[in-house]
């Protein structure tokens, strides 16, 4: 590649951009992870994330990416043969199957079109039929990454409740937490998972579970192996403020940096930003005559916005050409989209005039790369937040 001059915009939707604030607290001398001051620090930060993920019960960190944190709350719950009732929402949710099967679960796929969430009454009527209870958790993926797509998890819970159904719920929130309105207690969820490099602003390498009562209990009689995942060990632990092994320490001084940072804003306005900054997106995606992949607006993401290249005209393409001439990361089309979609991150630390400079970019990137499409996206986003601010 040619040498690119200013600001990489890495516009992708996660890893997201970390702010100063958050590198410069990385950026502290490695404590003793055995010593005093680690461990206020570390009860500081699990009470903080109370608050972010709208929960009252424990929230375990791992030294690990999301994929953990779905092994995580399988391990810690299920026996092998157990069965879990998934829906196809995209190419995270068919990762999160693939990976319950290899635990040697029994995983219960209901098929998705990847343009829409998951379907509460499918679910509702699939419990209803499971008049023996082999079905032991359901599994929703919250923001679809690959999608841009968000399923409705107070519905979903609602439809358990309907159907009498005692399995667990399990919530992947690894690209909404922090970003998006998200209620661990409130919506009735047993286990949340969750990952550091999106709304929260740090890079790769922490994640998380929430968990119930309900989940707590379950864990009890869970026949799974565990160990480095064992929820036990680190609540033990944790209760004085430390952890089982060795902890991601300097990622912890960013994640304490991080809720601090929410707190400040208040997590209602950062979810207004996003969905403000989101709503800006569509309108530029649809001022330009192009499709946006999500067609339910109950169900429009506000972390991403994935959009749709006209037939004859390759993503990837326009995504290296947008790169090369104009220093910009788009994300990908993943699993049966690659190639057909882009991807236009717009969380975490993210303000108006960052929307706005990523826009034009795509807007230079679809004229260079001879795609199709009208003038003033850029624009109509403009219009939208100066009366929107």
């Amino acid at each position: 590649m040619a040498v690119q001059r200013g600001r990489h915009f890495l516009q992708i939707p996660g890893p997201s951009n970390v702010p100063d604030r958050i590198l410069r607290a990385i950026d502290n001398p490695t404590m003793d992870h055995r010593g005093p001051a680690f461990g206020v620090m570390s009860r500081e930060i699990l009470q903080g994330l109370h608050g972010v993920f709208g929960c009252a019960g424990p929230v375990i960190i791992y030294p690990a990416s999301g994929t953990g944190a779905w092994e995580a709350a399988l391990v810690n719950t299920l026996s092998a043969g157990d069965r879990v009732l998934m829906y196809e929402t995209g190419w995270f949710a068919t990762l999160w199957r693939e990976l319950a099967g290899k635990l040697g679960l029994e995983a219960e796929f209901l098929s998705g079109d990847w343009r829409h969430g998951a379907d509460p009454a499918a679910m509702e009527a699939r419990l209803r039929e499971d008049r023996d209870h082999a079905i032991k958790a359901v599994c929703v993926v919250h923001n679809e990454t690959s999608t841009g797509v968000t399923s409705r998890v107070a519905e979903v819970r609602a439809a358990i409740d309907r159907a009498g159904h005692p399995a667990l719920l399990m919530v992947d929130t690894i690209s909404s937490l922090g970003s998006m309105d998200y209620r661990h207690d409130d919506w009735g969820v047993d286990v949340t998972v969750a990952g550091s490099q999106k709304g929260l602003m740090l890079p790769p390498g922490l994640s998380f579970n929430a968990i119930s009562q309900k989940a707590l209990a379950a864990s009890k009689s869970a026949r799974l192996p565990r160990a480095f995942w064992d929820w036990e060990a680190m609540l033990k632990a944790n209760a004085t403020g430390y952890f089982p092994y060795t902890p991601a320490t300097n990622l912890l001084y960013g994640l304490r940096e991080a809720i601090a940072m929410l707190e400040e804003e208040g997590m209602a306005n950062v979810f207004a930003r996003h969905h403000r900054l989101a709503e800006a997106t569509r309108r530029a995606v649809r001022a330009w005559g192009l499709e946006v992949l999500c067609q339910e607006p109950q169900e429009y993401s506000s972390v991403l916005t994935a959009v749709l290249l006209p037939e004859g005209h390759d993503a990837d393409v326009f995504r290296r050409i947008t790169l090369e001439k104009f220093n910009m990361s788009l994300g990908n089309g993943l699993g049966k989209l690659q190639g057909r979609v882009f991807r236009i991150g717009h969380l975490g630390d993210m303000n108006e005039l960052m929307l706005c400079g990523t826009l034009a970019g795509v807007e230079m990137g679809l004229a260079a790369a001879g795609v199709p499409h009208a003038k003033g996206g850029v624009q109509a986003a403009m219009d939208y937040l100066n009366g929107n601010a």
